[in-house]
């Protein structure tokens, strides 16, 4: 009885202590509810993406607002342009409608809001340049009469609010000190190098700090001379003196500064980071295409009558490109450093150059897609390309490229640069007539075209390259075996 009158006492106090737990529990989380609901996240729809915009942070004098940032629309992108805003401070957005268009590395993107409000504060209006990814650009509220308040509203700036806070031991040093500090002899210039760019992070003076803004001068790309590298105001001096002699044409020279599109500059940076990453190798070789030709002269009314696009020999080899891909599938594939990825889908970029700047859209799963298909999406591709209206779904994906400067140009044969994370891309020069041996000892005449492929020497050996060659010039010369 005792025994049972203990056990009886131990489970009253065990139910006793659970209840407790769950009222406070319960206490704890109804004291964070407030906190919860006001954290929303508003998002915003570009064009199959949804990107997140930062919550709203309720000041002492701010309604509830929501701050959206400079998305990032593909995978290279570091930053980017505002074309133009489509609305204006003051109106009302409803899910849907497009609020900007922003110029990315790839193309002019819509961005769509996807909840209603009104845009209270635009902080980079129509033309503004190279914006950070995540960098506010403009400001939204849930209230028309909260609009008035953001009026002289400054966005917080990044490094304020994202870097951890400095010692406070080591003051940064004023002009005066800044001389006195140039004056002094340098370092060793390596540990200099290594000191001022610890990690991600850039340590420079206010002053020296200050005048690169001003001069949109990189930090990263300046050695300082300061204590322990410590980027300062002569240092950024010395910076513009040598840009601005070696940027000084000749006495009597005339010439005019074009301005870089986003595009241009995100362009000339990976082709660079491709030469001086990717081993490159080329192998060559002749095709003879008379009988591409007579088939594609066969298609063609065919494709008239049924209201279809015309087959090129481009389309032709983009096809033969991707089955000579899924016979060779080594080619198909990229370095990820500890490994090698192979694709299992063949998408085809095509290089289409336009006033805006080269563009390589892409056709996905191209080997298992028909002439006619292929022939449409490519002139469909090319013309918002030119448009530049092409959207991320459009050009990304790819797994191998194609560059055809021999139908459009009449280029005999060049070699092409590898477009990372890709491992080849094939060159296609323009066909010509060649005077070769014929049957009985007699000469006849035949049409041949140069296709060089570029090789990642990490992924694709020689031998492996001169595979996928062969199968290539197969289909070629062969093309009735593509439609089987």
């Amino acid at each position: 009885m005792a025994r049972a009158s203990q056990l009886l006492l131990h489970h009253s106090r065990k139910t006793s202590l659970t209840q407790t737990s769950r009222n406070y529990i319960s206490k704890r989380v109804s004291s964070y509810r407030p906190l919860i609901s006001d954290s929303r996240v508003n998002s915003l729809f570009l064009r199959g993406q949804v990107v997140q915009a930062r919550p709203f942070s309720s000041g002492a004098d701010l309604p509830p607002h929501q701050e959206i940032g400079m998305p990032s629309l593909s995978p290279t992108m570091t930053e980017g342009n505002i074309a133009k805003w489509l609305k204006k401070e003051g109106d009302k957005v409803a899910p849907g409608e497009v609020l900007c268009e922003v110029e990315t590395d790839k193309a002019t993107v819509e961005m769509e809001s996807m909840e209603e409000g009104y845009l209270a504060k635009i902080i980079h209006g129509d033309g503004a340049k190279e914006i950070k990814v995540g960098e506010i650009i403009a400001v939204t509220v849930e209230e028309e009469e909260d609009i008035a308040k953001f009026k002289d509203y400054k966005a917080p700036t990044s490094s304020a609010s994202d870097a951890p806070a400095e010692p406070k031991s080591q003051p940064e040093p004023t002009e005066s000190e800044e001389k006195a500090a140039s004056k002094a002899p340098e370092a060793n210039a390596t540990r200099a190098e290594e000191a001022s760019h610890s990690g991600d992070r850039v340590f420079s003076s206010p002053v020296a700090k200050k005048l690169a803004e001003d001069n949109s001068v990189p930090l990263s790309s300046i050695r300082g001379t300061g204590p322990d590298g410590l980027i300062l105001k002569a240092d950024i001096e010395d910076y513009l003196a040598k840009g601005a002699k070696d940027s000084t044409p000749a006495p009597g020279l005339g010439y005019v500064d074009l301005p870089n599109t986003q595009i241009r500059k995100v362009t000339a940076n990976r082709l660079l980071q491709s030469k001086q990453t990717i081993p490159h190798y080329y192998l060559t070789v002749d095709t003879r295409v008379d009988k591409l030709i007579k088939l594609r002269s066969q298609l063609n009314p065919l494709q008239d009558t049924s209201g279809g696009k015309k087959i090129s020999i481009n389309d032709l080899v983009i096809k033969a490109a991707a089955l000579a891909l899924r016979k060779v599938p080594e080619c198909n594939s990229s370095w990820m450093d500890d490994f090698i990825r192979q694709y299992h889908n063949v998408n085809i970029n095509v290089a289409v150059q336009t006033d805006h700047g080269l563009f390589v859209p892409v056709v996905r799963d191209a080997d298992k897609k028909g002439l006619a298909t292929i022939a449409d999406e490519v002139k469909q591709l090319a013309q918002k390309a030119k448009d530049n209206s092409l959207k991320p779904e459009d050009y990304e994906g790819g797994t191998f490229t194609v560059s055809n400067l021999g139908g459009p140009f009449g280029i005999k044969q060049f070699c092409a640069i590898v477009n990372p994370p890709q491992s080849a891309i094939l060159a296609i020069g323009s066909a010509e007539k060649r005077v070769v041996p014929g049957a009985d000892s007699q000469f006849e005449v035949g049409s041949f075209m140069s296709a060089t492929l570029s090789c990642d020497h990490r992924v694709i050996d020689g031998a492996i390259g001169a595979e996928w060659l062969k199968a290539f010039k197969s289909y070629i010369e062969n093309p009735a075996s593509m439609l089987l």
